[in-house]
């Protein structure tokens, strides 16, 4: 029997974009790539770093809420660095976010992330 697929795209998406906010395939979410951007606009939200991943973060989790899951079913976070010197002041963030539940993550340093993001991240979830 296949698997069945279901997207999900959130009104923060914008519209321009050629794919969903989330997919879930049987008893997984996957969360696409999140930066921290205004709603529904290609345009990061002013505030650097923490504010791009406290937006991109909060992009995550409504993406999982509407997929039926949430941050504590969270098993695999990459997170995408522009300068690893962020790494640090973005565990902060990132820990307040999971508290306790600490779901396996890689941190990588990229070339250049979409609109000159500082951050982005992607994860999946079991349900």
């Amino acid at each position: 029997m296949a698997t069945k697929l279901e997207t999900f795209r959130l009104d923060s998406l914008p519209s321009v974009l050629p794919f969903c906010s989330a997919l879930r395939a049987g008893e997984t979410v996957y969360v696409s790539g999140v930066i921290g951007h205004l709603p529904g606009e290609l345009q990061l939200v002013p505030g650097g770093l923490e504010a791009e991943a406290r937006q991109a973060l909060s992009y995550m989790k409504d993406a999982l809420q509407a997929a039926g899951a949430s941050l504590d079913r969270v098993v695999k976070c990459t997170v995408y660095f522009a300068d690893m010197s962020d790494f640090f002041a973005f565990n902060k963030i990132y820990g307040a976010f999971f508290g306790s539940h600490q779901p396996a993550r890689s941190g990588i340093a990229v070339a250049g992330l979409a609109l000159g993001a500082r951050i982005e991240i992607d994860c999946v979830a079991v349900l």
